[in-house]
């Protein structure tokens, strides 16, 4: 059985892969998928209307412009997605993770990066491109902006430890997926 001081990565004052630190950013996901989820429904027009308490009709137009209609799929479904699979990423793997599945803790920031840069990027595109503002789309940005930070700590955890395996001459390809061998020689 392991003590709780080996999960600290070496050099921090915290586990970044606690349920504390995690949940938070699971619970973020959660409700951007509720937010992106009712935005798709209506590029869909299975809902009719869209709430928006701000911006007058400007929600539709951002929601039925062109920018929003360039993939087969709606875009607010495509982040429905992608909040989905922060989500899941985020459950997956114990306060150690960050060791155990390095493979997960990189999905997961690789997944959370982007996600919040391109929710930045349709901010910008919405005033820019059709003079007008989504409230719940914009919510839906800080949502993502708000989940990067957390996500980077723990990858970078993740990142520090494949590092010392691969100057420690062991197999980085195990140690990204977690081989047990390579646990007991590097922490």
């Amino acid at each position: 059985m392991s003590n709780t001081n080996d999960a600290i990565p070496p050099g921090w004052s915290y586990n970044p892969a606690t349920w504390g630190e995690r949940l938070p950013i699971v619970a973020l996901a959660l409700l951007g998928l509720a937010i992106a989820t009712y935005l798709g429904l209506f590029q869909l027009k299975i809902i009719p209307t869209v709430w928006e308490p701000f911006f007058g009709n400007d929600s539709r137009k951002i929601l039925t412009s062109g920018v929003s209609q360039i993939l087969p799929v709606p875009d607010a479904l495509l982040g429905a997605l992608g909040y989905a699979a922060d989500a899941t990423a985020g459950i997956i793997g114990g306060t150690r993770r960050w060791r155990t599945m390095p493979w997960i803790v990189i999905l997961f920031g690789v997944m959370v990066g982007p996600l919040g840069m391109i929710s930045v990027l349709l901010v910008v595109v919405q005033p820019v491109l059709y003079d007008a503002w989504c409230t719940l789309c914009l919510a839906s940005a800080v949502i993502s902006v708000v989940m990067i930070g957390p996500a980077m700590d723990e990858m970078l955890a993740s990142l520090q430890y494949l590092k010392r395996v691969k100057d420690a001459n062991g197999s980085l390809w195990k140690a990204f997926w977690g081989y047990k061998e390579v646990q007991g020689n590097v922490i």
